[in-house]
Protein backbone atom coordinates (compact mmCIF):
# COMPACT_ATOMS: atom_id res chain seq x y z
CA UNK A 1 0.00 0.00 0.00
CA UNK A 2 1.38 3.37 -0.71
CA UNK A 3 2.52 5.10 2.65
CA UNK A 4 0.16 8.23 2.29
CA UNK A 5 -2.52 5.70 1.80
CA UNK A 6 -1.91 3.72 5.23
CA UNK A 7 -5.19 1.75 6.08
CA UNK A 8 -6.60 1.95 9.35
CA UNK A 9 -9.48 0.19 11.04
CA UNK A 10 -13.19 2.01 11.81
CA UNK A 11 -14.80 1.47 15.39
CA UNK A 12 -16.91 -0.31 13.31
CA UNK A 13 -14.45 -2.53 11.93
CA UNK A 14 -15.05 -0.94 7.86
CA UNK A 15 -10.82 -0.55 6.56
CA UNK A 16 -10.50 3.40 5.86
CA UNK A 17 -7.80 3.69 3.26
CA UNK A 18 -6.33 6.68 1.07
CA UNK A 19 -5.91 8.87 3.76
CA UNK A 20 -8.80 11.67 5.44
CA UNK A 21 -8.24 14.04 2.12
CA UNK A 22 -11.88 14.07 0.91
CA UNK A 23 -10.99 13.16 -2.91
CA UNK A 24 -9.02 10.10 -1.88
CA UNK A 25 -10.07 8.16 0.85
CA UNK A 26 -12.49 5.40 0.69
CA UNK A 27 -14.28 3.26 3.30
CA UNK A 28 -14.55 -0.27 2.60
CA UNK A 29 -16.97 -3.04 4.67
CA UNK A 30 -15.13 -5.66 6.18
CA UNK A 31 -17.60 -7.98 7.94
CA UNK A 32 -15.25 -10.89 8.00
CA UNK A 33 -12.06 -9.10 8.85
CA UNK A 34 -10.12 -10.48 5.41
CA UNK A 35 -9.91 -7.06 3.64
CA UNK A 36 -7.81 -5.84 7.05
CA UNK A 37 -5.66 -8.82 6.88
CA UNK A 38 -4.85 -7.90 3.31
CA UNK A 39 -4.47 -4.27 3.42
CA UNK A 40 -1.71 -5.56 6.35
CA UNK A 41 -0.09 -8.19 4.28
CA UNK A 42 0.41 -5.36 1.47
CA UNK A 43 3.12 -3.80 3.58
CA UNK A 44 5.73 -3.80 0.72
CA UNK A 45 7.80 -6.83 2.38
CA UNK A 46 5.83 -9.62 0.27
CA UNK A 47 5.08 -10.27 -3.45
CA UNK A 48 1.14 -10.94 -4.35
CA UNK A 49 1.68 -14.78 -4.20
CA UNK A 50 2.74 -14.25 -0.77
CA UNK A 51 0.40 -11.69 0.21
CA UNK A 52 -2.38 -13.94 -1.24
CA UNK A 53 -1.22 -16.87 0.59
CA UNK A 54 -1.03 -14.86 4.17
CA UNK A 55 -4.93 -13.57 3.34
CA UNK A 56 -6.08 -17.59 2.56
CA UNK A 57 -4.37 -18.34 6.09
CA UNK A 58 -6.09 -16.26 7.98
CA UNK A 59 -8.94 -17.08 6.56
CA UNK A 60 -9.90 -20.67 4.85
CA UNK A 61 -13.30 -19.63 4.01
CA UNK A 62 -11.67 -17.37 1.52
CA UNK A 63 -10.49 -18.28 -1.80
CA UNK A 64 -6.95 -17.07 -3.73
CA UNK A 65 -9.43 -15.49 -6.50
CA UNK A 66 -11.35 -13.35 -4.14
CA UNK A 67 -7.76 -12.16 -2.59
CA UNK A 68 -6.17 -11.41 -5.85
CA UNK A 69 -9.63 -9.64 -7.69
CA UNK A 70 -9.14 -7.67 -4.42
CA UNK A 71 -5.59 -6.94 -5.10
CA UNK A 72 -6.53 -5.66 -8.38
CA UNK A 73 -9.21 -3.59 -7.33
CA UNK A 74 -6.69 -1.65 -4.53
CA UNK A 75 -4.35 -1.27 -7.60
CA UNK A 76 -7.27 0.37 -10.42
CA UNK A 77 -8.24 2.64 -7.32
CA UNK A 78 -4.73 3.99 -6.98
CA UNK A 79 -4.10 2.45 -3.76
CA UNK A 80 -0.87 0.80 -4.21
CA UNK A 81 2.51 0.99 -5.32
CA UNK A 82 5.31 -1.36 -6.38
CA UNK A 83 7.45 -1.42 -3.49
CA UNK A 84 10.50 -3.37 -5.38
CA UNK A 85 10.09 -1.01 -8.56
CA UNK A 86 13.21 0.35 -9.78
CA UNK A 87 13.94 4.25 -9.47
CA UNK A 88 14.23 5.30 -13.17
CA UNK A 89 15.56 8.45 -12.44
CA UNK A 90 19.64 10.14 -11.09
CA UNK A 91 20.19 10.36 -7.35
CA UNK A 92 20.55 13.97 -7.89
CA UNK A 93 16.66 13.70 -8.96
CA UNK A 94 15.71 11.68 -6.34
CA UNK A 95 16.75 14.03 -3.90
CA UNK A 96 15.80 17.37 -5.26
CA UNK A 97 12.35 15.74 -5.94
CA UNK A 98 12.40 13.55 -2.82
CA UNK A 99 8.78 15.63 -0.97
CA UNK A 100 7.28 16.69 -4.02
CA UNK A 101 6.76 12.97 -6.04
CA UNK A 102 5.23 12.20 -2.74
CA UNK A 103 2.51 14.30 -3.23
CA UNK A 104 2.22 13.64 -6.37
CA UNK A 105 1.60 9.58 -5.35
CA UNK A 106 -0.76 10.82 -2.69
CA UNK A 107 -3.54 12.20 -5.07
CA UNK A 108 -2.49 9.75 -7.80
CA UNK A 109 -5.46 7.48 -7.76
CA UNK A 110 -4.70 5.81 -11.47
CA UNK A 111 -2.64 2.47 -11.35
CA UNK A 112 1.10 3.31 -11.86
CA UNK A 113 4.25 0.65 -12.53
CA UNK A 114 6.48 3.23 -10.48
CA UNK A 115 5.73 6.45 -7.86
CA UNK A 116 7.89 8.25 -10.36
CA UNK A 117 5.71 8.05 -13.53
CA UNK A 118 3.93 11.52 -12.92
CA UNK A 119 7.76 13.38 -12.73
CA UNK A 120 8.95 11.25 -15.51
CA UNK A 121 6.22 12.44 -17.97
CA UNK A 122 6.69 16.49 -16.61
CA UNK A 123 10.42 16.26 -16.61
CA UNK A 124 9.27 15.19 -21.05
CA UNK A 125 7.34 17.88 -21.07
CA UNK A 126 7.48 20.92 -23.85
CA UNK A 127 5.61 24.25 -22.15
CA UNK A 128 4.87 27.17 -23.57
CA UNK A 129 4.34 29.83 -21.23
CA UNK A 130 3.48 33.85 -22.23
CA UNK A 131 3.56 36.49 -19.57
CA UNK A 132 6.09 36.31 -16.99
CA UNK A 133 4.52 39.17 -14.93
CA UNK A 134 2.77 38.19 -11.35
CA UNK A 135 0.51 34.77 -12.36
CA UNK A 136 3.27 33.74 -14.96
CA UNK A 137 5.71 34.34 -12.53
CA UNK A 138 4.72 32.64 -9.45
CA UNK A 139 3.45 29.61 -12.41
CA UNK A 140 6.71 29.73 -14.03
CA UNK A 141 8.97 29.53 -10.21
CA UNK A 142 6.12 26.42 -9.83
CA UNK A 143 7.07 24.32 -13.50
CA UNK A 144 10.43 25.13 -12.98
CA UNK A 145 10.94 23.73 -9.53
CA UNK A 146 8.85 21.35 -10.75
CA UNK A 147 11.00 19.60 -12.84
CA UNK A 148 8.98 20.58 -16.49
CA UNK A 149 11.49 19.79 -19.03
CA UNK A 150 11.71 22.90 -20.90
CA UNK A 151 9.74 25.75 -20.37
CA UNK A 152 9.79 28.67 -23.29
CA UNK A 153 8.97 32.27 -22.34
CA UNK A 154 7.78 35.23 -23.85
CA UNK A 155 6.87 38.48 -22.38
CA UNK A 156 6.96 41.97 -24.56
CA UNK A 157 7.74 44.12 -21.56
CA UNK A 158 10.26 46.03 -19.15
CA UNK A 159 10.79 45.73 -15.48
CA UNK A 160 9.12 48.95 -13.92
CA UNK A 161 9.30 49.92 -10.26
CA UNK A 162 5.79 48.97 -10.03
CA UNK A 163 5.85 45.18 -10.97
CA UNK A 164 7.78 45.03 -7.76
CA UNK A 165 5.00 44.73 -5.50
CA UNK A 166 3.92 41.16 -7.05
CA UNK A 167 6.32 40.21 -9.85
CA UNK A 168 8.51 37.52 -8.37
CA UNK A 169 11.41 37.19 -10.91
CA UNK A 170 12.52 40.62 -10.56
CA UNK A 171 14.23 42.53 -8.52
CA UNK A 172 15.13 46.43 -8.48
CA UNK A 173 18.94 46.04 -10.16
CA UNK A 174 16.51 44.52 -13.47
CA UNK A 175 14.35 47.78 -13.40
CA UNK A 176 14.52 49.16 -16.76
CA UNK A 177 15.72 46.06 -18.68
CA UNK A 178 13.72 43.05 -20.74
CA UNK A 179 11.15 41.00 -18.44
CA UNK A 180 11.97 37.82 -20.30
CA UNK A 181 16.18 38.10 -19.74
CA UNK A 182 15.76 38.72 -16.02
CA UNK A 183 13.40 35.95 -15.79
CA UNK A 184 15.15 33.25 -17.58
CA UNK A 185 18.39 34.18 -15.57
CA UNK A 186 16.56 33.58 -12.60
CA UNK A 187 14.55 30.51 -13.54
CA UNK A 188 17.95 28.78 -14.63
CA UNK A 189 19.13 29.82 -11.05
CA UNK A 190 16.62 27.69 -9.82
CA UNK A 191 16.61 24.57 -11.45
CA UNK A 192 19.65 23.82 -13.80
CA UNK A 193 17.70 20.25 -14.64
CA UNK A 194 15.34 22.41 -16.53
CA UNK A 195 15.57 24.01 -19.92
CA UNK A 196 14.35 27.70 -19.84
CA UNK A 197 14.34 29.97 -22.76
CA UNK A 198 12.74 32.68 -24.10
CA UNK A 199 12.01 35.59 -26.33
CA UNK A 200 10.83 39.23 -26.22
CA UNK A 201 8.18 39.33 -28.61
CA UNK A 202 4.26 41.00 -28.32
CA UNK A 203 1.41 39.10 -28.59
CA UNK A 204 -0.82 41.47 -31.11
CA UNK A 205 -3.25 38.94 -32.86
CA UNK A 206 -4.24 35.30 -33.42
CA UNK A 207 -1.75 34.78 -36.26
CA UNK A 208 1.39 35.97 -33.67
CA UNK A 209 -0.36 33.22 -30.84
CA UNK A 210 -0.57 30.69 -33.78
CA UNK A 211 2.79 31.28 -35.19
CA UNK A 212 4.44 30.72 -31.26
CA UNK A 213 2.63 27.18 -30.90
CA UNK A 214 3.89 26.31 -34.09
CA UNK A 215 7.11 24.19 -34.08
CA UNK A 216 10.12 26.48 -33.86
CA UNK A 217 11.28 25.07 -37.39
CA UNK A 218 8.34 26.13 -39.17
CA UNK A 219 8.81 29.80 -38.62
CA UNK A 220 11.53 32.37 -38.87
CA UNK A 221 14.16 31.83 -36.14
CA UNK A 222 14.18 34.07 -33.20
CA UNK A 223 16.75 35.21 -30.53
CA UNK A 224 16.16 32.43 -27.87
CA UNK A 225 18.82 33.98 -24.86
CA UNK A 226 21.41 31.68 -25.31
CA UNK A 227 19.32 28.88 -25.24
CA UNK A 228 17.01 27.10 -27.91
CA UNK A 229 12.91 26.78 -27.76
CA UNK A 230 11.49 23.28 -28.34
CA UNK A 231 12.36 22.07 -31.76
CA UNK A 232 8.81 19.65 -31.33
CA UNK A 233 5.59 20.65 -30.59
CA UNK A 234 4.76 22.07 -27.13
CA UNK A 235 2.90 19.91 -24.71
CA UNK A 236 0.71 23.15 -23.13
CA UNK A 237 -0.05 26.51 -23.36
CA UNK A 238 0.15 28.71 -19.92
CA UNK A 239 -1.24 31.64 -20.66
CA UNK A 240 -0.81 34.20 -18.33
CA UNK A 241 -1.14 37.77 -20.61
CA UNK A 242 -4.12 39.84 -19.86
CA UNK A 243 -3.20 41.92 -22.83
CA UNK A 244 -4.73 42.51 -25.13
CA UNK A 245 -8.24 41.85 -23.84
CA UNK A 246 -9.01 39.46 -26.94
CA UNK A 247 -6.19 37.25 -25.70
CA UNK A 248 -8.13 34.30 -24.21
CA UNK A 249 -10.08 34.20 -27.01
CA UNK A 250 -7.43 33.83 -28.88
CA UNK A 251 -6.03 31.52 -27.47
CA UNK A 252 -8.50 29.30 -27.27
CA UNK A 253 -9.24 29.70 -31.18
CA UNK A 254 -5.43 28.97 -31.72
CA UNK A 255 -5.29 26.01 -29.64
CA UNK A 256 -8.47 24.53 -30.70
CA UNK A 257 -6.88 24.54 -34.41
CA UNK A 258 -3.90 22.94 -33.05
CA UNK A 259 -5.20 20.57 -30.45
CA UNK A 260 -2.88 21.94 -28.10
CA UNK A 261 -4.30 21.87 -23.86
CA UNK A 262 -4.23 25.05 -22.74
CA UNK A 263 -4.38 26.98 -18.80
CA UNK A 264 -4.96 30.16 -17.80
CA UNK A 265 -5.47 32.39 -14.87
CA UNK A 266 -5.72 35.60 -13.11
CA UNK A 267 -7.61 37.92 -10.66
CA UNK A 268 -9.88 40.68 -10.41
CA UNK A 269 -9.92 42.33 -7.44
CA UNK A 270 -10.19 39.34 -4.47
CA UNK A 271 -11.45 37.19 -6.98
CA UNK A 272 -8.72 34.67 -8.38
CA UNK A 273 -9.25 32.26 -10.67
CA UNK A 274 -7.89 29.47 -13.34
CA UNK A 275 -9.05 27.25 -15.95
CA UNK A 276 -8.12 24.13 -18.11
CA UNK A 277 -8.79 23.48 -21.38
CA UNK A 278 -8.29 20.33 -23.56
CA UNK A 279 -9.74 20.32 -27.30
CA UNK A 280 -12.32 17.64 -27.37
CA UNK A 281 -12.38 17.17 -23.80
CA UNK A 282 -15.23 19.13 -22.40
CA UNK A 283 -16.38 22.75 -23.06
CA UNK A 284 -13.89 25.70 -24.78
CA UNK A 285 -12.92 28.79 -23.00
CA UNK A 286 -15.67 30.49 -25.09
CA UNK A 287 -18.56 28.13 -24.05
CA UNK A 288 -17.46 28.30 -20.19
CA UNK A 289 -18.02 32.14 -20.73
CA UNK A 290 -21.07 32.25 -22.10
CA UNK A 291 -22.60 29.76 -20.05
CA UNK A 292 -21.04 31.64 -16.89
CA UNK A 293 -22.77 35.08 -18.66
CA UNK A 294 -26.02 33.40 -19.08
CA UNK A 295 -25.73 31.95 -15.28
CA UNK A 296 -25.26 35.51 -13.78
CA UNK A 297 -28.01 37.57 -13.49
CA UNK A 298 -26.53 41.22 -13.94
CA UNK A 299 -30.42 43.31 -13.55
CA UNK A 300 -28.87 45.62 -16.70
CA UNK A 301 -31.21 48.32 -17.87
CA UNK A 302 -31.87 47.51 -21.53
CA UNK A 303 -28.80 48.49 -24.07
CA UNK A 304 -26.58 48.37 -21.04
CA UNK A 305 -23.56 47.35 -21.69
CA UNK A 306 -22.40 44.01 -19.15
CA UNK A 307 -19.10 45.41 -19.03
CA UNK A 308 -20.42 48.69 -16.93
CA UNK A 309 -20.98 45.68 -14.08
CA UNK A 310 -17.56 44.66 -14.19
CA UNK A 311 -15.10 47.57 -15.30
CA UNK A 312 -12.09 47.25 -16.83
CA UNK A 313 -8.89 49.49 -15.36
CA UNK A 314 -5.50 50.89 -17.39
CA UNK A 315 -3.78 48.20 -14.69
CA UNK A 316 -5.38 45.78 -12.66
CA UNK A 317 -5.31 45.89 -9.05
CA UNK A 318 -3.23 43.51 -7.61
CA UNK A 319 -0.87 42.34 -4.83
CA UNK A 320 1.71 39.69 -4.52
CA UNK A 321 -0.94 37.39 -2.62
CA UNK A 322 -3.41 37.56 -5.56
CA UNK A 323 -0.60 37.46 -8.38
CA UNK A 324 0.51 34.70 -5.82
CA UNK A 325 -2.71 33.02 -5.66
CA UNK A 326 -3.52 32.90 -9.45
CA UNK A 327 0.29 32.10 -10.20
CA UNK A 328 -0.29 29.03 -8.07
CA UNK A 329 -3.55 28.17 -9.72
CA UNK A 330 -2.09 28.17 -12.89
CA UNK A 331 0.86 26.02 -11.99
CA UNK A 332 -1.94 23.32 -10.49
CA UNK A 333 -4.07 23.49 -13.43
CA UNK A 334 -1.11 22.89 -16.37
CA UNK A 335 0.69 19.99 -13.66
CA UNK A 336 -2.41 18.17 -13.37
CA UNK A 337 -2.97 18.19 -17.42
CA UNK A 338 0.74 17.54 -17.86
CA UNK A 339 0.64 14.47 -15.08
CA UNK A 340 -2.58 13.67 -14.78
CA UNK A 341 -2.23 13.68 -11.09
CA UNK A 342 -4.34 14.92 -9.53
CA UNK A 343 -6.89 14.30 -12.24
CA UNK A 344 -9.05 17.35 -13.50
CA UNK A 345 -11.40 17.26 -16.12
CA UNK A 346 -11.05 20.05 -18.35
CA UNK A 347 -13.44 22.45 -19.47
CA UNK A 348 -13.59 24.02 -15.95
CA UNK A 349 -12.46 27.39 -14.17
CA UNK A 350 -11.45 27.33 -10.51
CA UNK A 351 -10.47 29.39 -7.72
CA UNK A 352 -11.51 31.51 -4.58
CA UNK A 353 -12.75 34.46 -3.64
CA UNK A 354 -10.64 36.72 -0.86
CA UNK A 355 -13.54 38.16 0.75
CA UNK A 356 -15.26 34.51 1.31
CA UNK A 357 -12.24 32.21 1.80
CA UNK A 358 -15.23 29.39 2.29
CA UNK A 359 -16.97 30.01 -0.99
CA UNK A 360 -15.05 28.25 -3.50
CA UNK A 361 -15.31 29.52 -6.91
CA UNK A 362 -16.64 26.31 -9.30
CA UNK A 363 -17.40 27.49 -13.11
CA UNK A 364 -18.40 24.22 -15.47
CA UNK A 365 -20.94 24.51 -17.85
CA UNK A 366 -21.53 21.30 -20.83
CA UNK A 367 -19.99 22.23 -24.44
CA UNK A 368 -22.48 24.50 -26.24
CA UNK A 369 -23.20 22.73 -29.71
CA UNK A 370 -23.60 26.45 -31.42
CA UNK A 371 -20.54 27.18 -29.91
CA UNK A 372 -18.45 29.63 -32.76
CA UNK A 373 -15.29 28.51 -32.09
CA UNK A 374 -15.93 24.45 -30.77
CA UNK A 375 -19.25 23.67 -31.64
CA UNK A 376 -18.79 21.70 -34.80
CA UNK A 377 -16.29 19.59 -33.61
CA UNK A 378 -16.30 16.49 -31.98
Amino acid sequence: MKPEHRAYRTVDGNVRIGSVIHGIGAEIADPQGWVWTLVEAMDGTRGPSEVVGEVVRAHPGLTGDDARQAMADLLAAGFVDDAGAAVPVSEREQVRYSRGVPLLRWMDLGPRTSPWDAQLRLREARVLLIGVGGTGGYAAQSLVASGVGHLHCVDPDVVELSNLNRQPLFREPDIGHPKVEAAVATLRALNSDVTVTGERREVRGQEDLAELVRPVDLVEPVDPLDGAAPTAPYDLLVLAADHPDDIRRWANRVCLAAGLPWVDAGYRGPLVTAGAYVPGRGACWECLRAGEAARRDLRLGPGQDPEVASPRMPWNPATAVTAGLSGGLLAHAALALLTGVPALEPGVRFGMNLMLPGDPVLQRTPRHTDCPACGERE
